[in-house]
Order: C-alpha cells, then structure tokens, then sequence
C-alpha cells in the first residue's frame, strides 16, 4: 500500500479537496485508496472493512463527485443504513464532506413521525440515507420517487442480515432502477450477505483491508472470568478507580436493557454528577441522541449501552470499552470493541465472563482467530458468592448450550416424572393428582349416575314444578 498517496491523487474537485483538508484527513486510509478509485471509475464494490477504518469517506467522495450539485427534485443516490444512530452520523458525515457544495442530503429513519421528513423529501434532494423500513413506509405511501436513482449503497450489510432486514432489501432493489451503481460494504462476510451481494451486485471489485471479523491491531483485548453479576459489579468499580487517568472515555456494553440500567445506576453513585448517562431501546429517540451528543464532545465519561450503540458510530478517541456481559451474536463483538482504537488511535477492550458466557468466548475466538489473553482476578476484588437464582439459571444456559452440541445430552435440568402414590388418579390435562372432590364431580353424583358434574335438583326447583 502507497504511504505517500494524498487526497489530491484521486482527482477530486476543490470543494472535496477543501472539505477534505477542513476535516483535518492528511492521508487517505488503506481503504480509501482501493474504493475511491474504482468507484470513480464505475465499478460495483464489495468492500469487507471494519468500523473506524474511514469507509464513509471511502463510498461518500466518490458518490459525491458523482452527484456534483443540485439538481432536480428526487433522489440520485441512496445509501441504506441498518440503525436510525448510523443513518445520522451518515448524514453528518457527508454533510461535512459536501460543506462546499450546494448538494442536499438527508436521512430518513423511524423512532419520529414521517411528516416533517416528507416535507423534506417533497422540497427535494440529491442524497437520500434511510433506514429500510422508514424508506419503505414513505415510498408506499407515494411521496418518495425512486426512478431518479443512479447509485444504492448498502452500509453495515451484516448488521442489516441481523436485524432481518432482508425482506425489505429485496423490495428495495424490486422499485429502484435496474441501470445503477451498486456497493456493499461489510465488516464481516457470512452467508447471508455474500448471497445479498450476488443478488444485486454486477461483477463487483472486492476490497478487503482487514481479514473478516478481525479486531483492528491498535485495540488491546483482555478478558476476566467473573461467577456472577455481583462480582463483576466489584471488578468494574475496582478497574476505574486503578485506572481512573487512563479511562479518560469509557464505553460499556450490556446484553439487557436492565443490565445497562443497573450499571449506570452503580456509576452515578461512584461519578461526579452528569459524567453517567445511558441508551437503549427503551430510551427516546432525543434522550439517545443527546447522550451521543455529550458523550462525543467528551462531557459524558461512561457511556452505557446496549448493543444498539454497538455499530457505525464515529465516537473519537474512545479509551476505553468494556464488554460488561459478552455479545451472543458473536460479529458484535468485533463491532463493540471497534468503537475504541479508530482512526489510528491505540485503544482498551474488556471483557467479563461468567460461566454462562464462557462458551460464547470460545466461538468469538474462532471467529477473530485470536486467543483473548485472560487476566487473574485482581485479589483487591471481593468475590461474591453467586445468589442461588442466578446459579440456576447458569446452569440451564450451560445445558442448553451442550444440549445444542449433543442432542442425547439430558442435562442436570431435564424434566422429570413426579413419583405418584398407587391407585391415584392423575389428570392428563395438568398432569398433577385429582383433589378427591373434584375426582368425584368428574364421575358423577350418586343421585345423577349418567349426568357427570351435575348434583340432585334442589327443594326449591322440586317446589316449581310442583313435585
């Protein structure tokens, strides 16, 4: 790879160039020096390249010297995105590259009314980023015009296979023009996206920088097993306060919405106040952004986050990010840990383990083919001993997982018969013993022998009918 290469090789116009510069980029990444050229040159693109490693830039420059200015009232190039944070940083990014020009760029994505974006839509553009499902909603509705469309770019693909988004891709690609040019950019490479890229993509170049689902060089990995959640409470308050000048900007992840909220909680009582703030699912779509917001301009210290943070959110100088439970989609931990170590910056991932999640370990070592050094537990931890609730339900995810392996496995969880008394009746439909009133109402009374549940007429019934 040239070290030598500038922006100014790829034959960009002044305004890219002067964007560039304005963006502080000196040199193009290792990526960008393979896609801008072929994408200028009109080839499709499969590119496998991790997050932090300046694909936007890679797809964006090209695309904008594509679409040149302004013009007309529909969209000229669509770029998909899997989640609404990646869809904004997106149209940040490319708003930024295109300061210079009169360009118009928007993202459309769910989690507000569509109103004010059709209103956007219907003064016109040149870009359009989208979530899947918003895009589908808005052009079913028939106020976005697609038969302009000369560019689609399918961003963080592997992510969109995750989140099941391979319906609405389809029906996509069904209502856009077939005459385009097509990139795909991934940082891992399963089936499902290799069979998506073959659907849509004509005798695409493929770039790869990286190996697939390899964590970037500059990231430091280590790992801890932890038995319970308690202890990991006590690891985590223990490592920042070791190393509290280190950890300058702290990213954590949790499987649960109620995990997150638990950790935080713990950090607001340990932290000076406003540095803790939190997002998942559960959070608005303003309360999300504005936790990114401050915790990007490095007014918020610990970030707690779901894995809905995990994937194409430019946070800089990330210090650290510590993987409170580990991911069981075993690709979002290459795209956790990548939010530290970008841009060339050297950056700390952290993982706890209990003795549920070991296993996960394993497969995640296959898939980076890497070993994750694994660190004594440090003596000043207190080790709690494991709440019997939480040691059951390790015990059954571990079955589970072995069951997984070896069908006949039966497990220490496996269901068993309940021992019943001789001569008892047991009732097929609970599957537990019949109360002796109920067994007899089941056969009958003994004034009514044919008539099963039914007792004798009363006096007064007698009395009615005249008896």
């Amino acid at each position: 790879m040239d070290t030598s290469a500038t922006f100014a090789d790829f034959k960009l116009n002044k305004q890219l160039l002067t964007a560039v510069a304005d963006a502080g980029f000196t040199e193009p990444t290792p990526v960008q020096q393979q896609t801008i050229p072929l994408l200028l040159a009109g080839h499709d693109v499969l590119g496998i390249a991790q997050t932090g490693t300046g694909k936007t830039a890679a797809f964006g420059l090209p695309l904008l010297m594509k679409v040149k200015y302004a013009q007309g009232e529909h969209p000229r190039a669509l770029v998909l995105a899997p989640t609404r944070e990646l869809a904004i940083q997106l149209e940040k990014h490319l708003k930024a590259l295109a300061t210079h020009t009169d360009i118009r760029i928007f993202a459309i994505y769910g989690g507000l009314g569509p109103k004010t974006q059709i209103e956007t839509i219907k003064e016109g553009l040149d870009i359009l980023i989208a979530t899947p499902g918003r895009l589908m909603e808005i052009y079913l509705k028939g106020d976005l015009i697609m038969k302009e469309l000369k560019t689609l770019v399918l961003d963080e693909a592997d992510k969109m296979m995750d989140m099941g988004f391979m319906p609405q891709i389809r029906r996509i690609l069904e209502i856009i023009p077939r005459k385009r040019q097509n990139v795909l950019f991934s940082a891992t490479m399963p089936e499902r996206v290799t069979q998506l890229s073959e659907e849509f993509l004509e005798f695409p170049v493929r770039v790869e920088v990286t190996p697939p689902a390899q964590p970037a060089q500059t990231i430091t990995q280590s790992l801890y097993e932890v038995p319970n959640l308690a202890t990991k409470i006590n690891l985590l308050d223990y490592l920042l306060h070791r190393d509290a000048e280190a950890m300058t900007r702290v990213l954590l992840f949790t499987r649960t919405k109620e995990n997150a909220d638990q950790v935080a909680a713990f950090l607001i009582r340990k932290a000076p106040l406003g540095e803790v703030r939190v997002i998942h699912g559960n959070k608005g779509q303003n309360a999300r952004l504005n936790s990114m917001d401050a915790f990007k301009e490095g007014n918020v210290r610990y970030l707690v986050a779901t894995d809905v943070a995990a994937r194409g959110i430019d946070v800089p100088q990330v210090s650290h990010v510590i993987n409170f439970d580990v991911p069981l989609i075993y690709d979002d931990y290459v795209h956790r840990i990548g939010r530290t170590g970008r841009a060339r910056h050297t950056g700390a991932a952290i993982t706890f383990a209990n003795p549920a999640e070991r296993q996960h370990i394993e497969r995640i070592e296959e898939l980076i083919k890497q070993t994750i050094p694994l660190l004594p537990m440090p003596e000043e931890v207190e080790i709690t001993a494991t709440p019997f609730i939480e040691g059951q339900t390790h015990a059954r995810v571990i079955d589970e997982q072995r069951r997984r392996e070896d069908p006949t496995f039966k497990g220490a969880f496996h269901e068993k018969k309940e021992w019943v008394k001789p001569g008892v009746t047991i009732d097929k439909r609970t599957g537990k013993p019949f109360e002796e009133g109920r067994k007899k109402s089941q056969k009958g009374s003994k004034k009514n022998p044919g008539k099963k549940g039914k007792s004798a007429p009363s006096s007064k019934a007698l009395r009615r009918r005249g008896q």
